[in-house]
């Protein structure tokens, strides 16, 4: 009997050992934007980083695009200079003007942004990527914008980020990036010199906050690891013990 238990408990430790370490990996594996700093406001301007694994393989990721959606009515978009990649800005013109809060009517809205890898810069299957950009004015009437995204590899398969997240919150197999707005905070303007400042500092920004985020990442990645040697430790010990009181009970028989 003895010996049965602690066979079950080995298997069951090294199985908590080897979910830890698969999970570690398994986190990270959409395509998110992530806000390092303040987060945006409604009718302010957003500095935001979509970070993008490349998770297929035998190929490498060579396109990113992005969607803006016309009615959030973003009328300028700024991209961070990322070396081995360009970046293009699509603007489309809507069907009906939008006015601001502060009475500006934008005809015509940023509606993608698509960055293209220059050759030997594809992104392989243990890579991934940060693509920076500052915009505004973001809309009012939502509590949260989202970016549909769409990643391109090398034998041609395009793979969407675009699911939305349903109302019992439960994360979609390609769920698309989203970022929540705060309200807006009495006497906040809405002008174009907000988005100078904000493309002006959001490489140094990025950086330390990206810094930070990737210490964190690795951290708990590690953690990860460590959860799974410990499990598998526990799993061994358990069989030797076991081997151990077997021969020992044999040996006094």
């Amino acid at each position: 009997m003895s010996q049965h238990v602690f066979k079950r408990a080995g298997f069951l430790a090294a199985t908590v050992g080897v979910a830890g370490l698969l999970s570690a990996g398994i986190a990270s594996a959409h395509v998110t934007a992530n806000v390092y700093g303040p987060q945006p406001t409604k009718g302010g301007y957003a500095a935001i980083v979509f970070r993008v694994p490349s998770e297929e393989p035998n190929t490498m990721t060579t396109k990113v695009a992005v969607d803006f959606k016309a009615d959030y009515g973003i009328g300028s978009v700024r991209t961070k200079p990322l070396p081995g990649w360009t970046a293009e800005v699509t603007k489309s013109k809507l069907p009906a003007p939008i006015t601001k809060d502060n009475g500006t009517k934008i005809t015509e809205a940023v509606t993608a942004v698509t960055w293209t890898a220059q050759p030997g810069n594809e992104l392989k299957a243990t890579d991934y990527q940060e693509f920076s950009v500052s915009f505004g004015p973001l809309p009012t009437n939502v509590d949260e914008v989202e970016f549909p995204a769409h990643q391109t590899y090398s034998d041609g398969k395009v793979v969407d980020w675009n699911q939305p997240t349903p109302a019992n919150g439960e994360e979609p197999e390609h769920p698309a990036p989203t970022v929540k707005l705060a309200a807006k905070a009495e006497g906040d303007g809405d002008h174009a010199g907000m988005a100078a400042g904000t493309a002006s500092t959001t490489g140094e920004h990025t950086e330390a906050a990206a810094a930070t985020s990737d210490s964190t990442a690795r951290w708990l990645g590690g953690a990860g690891l460590l959860v799974g040697a410990i499990g598998l430790g526990v799993g061994a010990g358990a069989t030797v013990r076991a081997r151990k009181a077997t021969a020992k009970s044999g040996g006094n028989s």
